[in-house]
Order: structure tokens, then C-alpha cells, then sequence
């Protein structure tokens, strides 16, 4: 593990901890305007420009046993990464943790899945990444979608956000389930999450935030960015919507090069939603 700027009020050791949190600064398959290897920090760094009283949630997150752990020490290929944080993630998952992952490219999804067993696995994201490989590599951040499914079944997947599908994946005998923000916008994030809760056959959820999910309006600083997207309200629903039964959770894509600040302050922020209701429905 490499050191790394610690989580707002992210103190305890690992064995008094509830809560771990990882930084995976993997970004070697991004395609387009790389730099998410430099944002774990910069979350990290965002968080402390927030209270960790949240008042709608009525939750001190002072009040909780959360360990930073730093960073994972992952090379440059993608197959080591995934053998290295599905190392530390494995043995989390085996310690009752709930562990919370900031990418990184949207491959470190892939180790953090694979460390559970019977879940299902939401995501939201601009891209359906369900390519069963793209330029040469089958762990791409194109495949998080296709690399998820093989684990917990196509049934057990499900995108939300979705506005960039190629040919390729739509031809595919089984396409990935997603639903569009267009139809988002039209019906609402509500209902789109209640559907998706309603599809998946496992009860326990891995959550994904790819963070160009988000509108570029809001979140800029992200490699792959896409018009037409959510709001951060609109995630901060599915945070709260699938919070009962979610059991993992990461924010990845964010590219601080790209950045003004304002998505790693973003993404801090949701990491800290997702903090607060996990600890609301441990009760």
C-alpha cells in the first residue's frame, strides 16, 4: 500500500474500523483524457472543505469507524491492479468492512465486485462498458459492465444514466440492461431506480458511481465526458435509494487535470452521502 492523504475523519485503525476506504490510482486503459490516477487524493483532499455534521441525515460522521488505508501500489498493467486491490478488498469484504473505493478509471470496479459474492451491482455511468473487450485488454474500462456480469450474472447488472451505447454492444446477444437518461428525465429517478432495485435477483447491491454519469455541467473534470446527463441530486437519490441494501460503493473517473475543483469536491461529497446512509441503516 502507498501512503495517501486520509478521508475527512477517516482515523481508526483498520481491525476498530466499520468502514475502510481505498484509493486505486489505476488509469493505464483510459482512451481519452487520462489523469484519473491523481484523484484519490484530490477527493480526499476536498473532503475536509465540508462539515462532517450532515444535517439531513442527522449524522456526525466524526461518529463513525471509518480507516483510510491509502492508496493501492498498482503498476501499470490492469491485471496486476486487479490481482493487487482484490488482495486487500477480498479480505475487507471478509472482515465484515464496508469498503468504499476512489478511482481511478472505472476498471477498479472490477476487483472491488469481484471481492463479494451473491450481490448485484448498479451503476451509474455516461458509457454502458459492457464491450467484452476494447483494444486488446478484456479488463478495460470499456468491459467494467461485461467483467461485473461474468461474476454476478447479466440479471445481477444494471446501468443507470446511460447516453453512449456503441454498435457493437447493442448487437451483442446479450445486452447489457440499462435504462437511459433520457428516460430518466422523463419518468424520473425515482421510478428509474425502483425499477432497477425491482430487476436485479440479489438483494445485497454493490454500488458504482462512474462520475461522468453526472452532466459535464456539473462534474467537468472527468476523461470521457458526455452532454445530456444526471444531476448530482438526482444521484444523491440512488445513494439514498439504494442504501439499505447496498454493501460497497465507489466514485471513480474523475480526472483532476481536467478539473476545476469542483468534481473532486463533488465526489468527496457523495462519498460522504454514501458514508451517512450506510450508518443511518445499520440501525
Amino acid at each position: 500500500m502507498l501512503p495517501g492523504v486520509s478521508f475527512l475523519n477517516a482515523d481508526h485503525s483498520y481491525e476498530d474500523a466499520d468502514v475502510v476506504i481505498y484509493g486505486n490510482t489505476f488509469d493505464h486503459t483510459t482512451c481519452f483524457r487520462p489523469g484519473a490516477r491523481e484523484a484519490p487524493n484530490f477527493i480526499r483532499r476536498a473532503s475536509y472543505n465540508f462539515e462532517p455534521f450532515m444535517y439531513e441525515h442527522g449524522v456526525n460522521l466524526a461518529d463513525l469507524k471509518v480507516h483510510d488505508g491509502g492508496n493501492f501500489d498498482v503498476g501499470v498493467m490492469v491485471d496486476d491492479m486487479i490481482e493487487e486491490a482484490g488482495f486487500y478488498l477480498k479480505q475487507a469484504v471478509k472482515d465484515g468492512k464496508f469498503p468504499i473505493v476512489l478511482g481511478g478509471e472505472h476498471s477498479v470496479t472490477i476487483p472491488a465486485v469481484h471481492a463479494f459474492q451473491d450481490i448485484a451491482v448498479i451503476t451509474i455511468d455516461a458509457h454502458l462498458d459492457s464491450r467484452d473487450s476494447y483494444l486488446g485488454a478484456k479488463n478495460s474500462h470499456a468491459c467494467v459492465t461485461r467483467r461485473c456480469a461474468d461474476h454476478v450474472g447479466i440479471e445481477n447488472v444494471i446501468a443507470l444514466g446511460v447516453r453512449s451505447i456503441s454498435d457493437e454492444e447493442m448487437q451483442m446477444e446479450e445486452v447489457m440492461p440499462f435504462i437511459d437518461s433520457y428516460t430518466i428525465y422523463e419518468k424520473g429517478i425515482e421510478w428509474a431506480v425502483q425499477k432497477a432495485l425491482d430487476s436485479v435477483k440479489k438483494e445485497n447491491i454493490y454500488l458504482s458511481i462512474d462520475i461522468d454519469g453526472i452532466d459535464p455541467a456539473y462534474a467537468p473534470g472527468t476523461g470521457t465526458p458526455e452532454p445530456f446527463g444526471l444531476t448530482p441530486f438526482d444521484v444523491k437519490k440512488v445513494i439514498n435509494m439504494v442504501g439499505e441494501r447496498m454493501v460497497g460503493f465507489d466514485v471513480v473517473e474523475v480526472s483532476p487535470p481536467m478539473d476545476n475543483g469542483n468534481t473532486s469536491a463533488l465526489a468527496a461529497r457523495l462519498v460522504k452521502e454514501a458514508l451517512a446512509v450506510w450508518y443511518n441503516n445499520q440501525s
